[in-house]
């Protein structure tokens, strides 16, 4: 498994056992780590319908600063948590 493969799997059971404590998704998690974020802009998309009250539902709980500064610690030099190297633009 190579680093950035092993970053994410961690990255995403930390999300997981948040998650499991406010019973939310991990991807509940990571969008209310991302909203207060300075100088981010969230967008939450989805092409499903069933998925939207799980998108809302990222904004009726708050993570404690310990959550918020464990998935922070994730985070790399070029301020991503993870970064596919055949998603990013080419500009970064």
């Amino acid at each position: 498994m190579q680093i950035a493969e092993l970053n994410k799997s961690v990255t995403k059971g930390l999300a997981r056992h948040i998650g499991v404590i406010h019973s939310k998704t991990a991807a509940q998690v990571a969008l209310r780590w991302l909203v207060p974020q300075p100088r981010v802009v969230t967008l939450s998309k989805t092409a499903k319908r069933a998925r939207l009250p799980a998108n809302v539902g990222s904004f009726d709980f708050e993570l404690s600063d310990a959550e918020m500064e464990a998935i922070h610690g994730h985070s790399r030099a070029d301020r991503r948590i993870i970064s596919p190297r055949d998603m990013s633009p080419d500009w970064d």
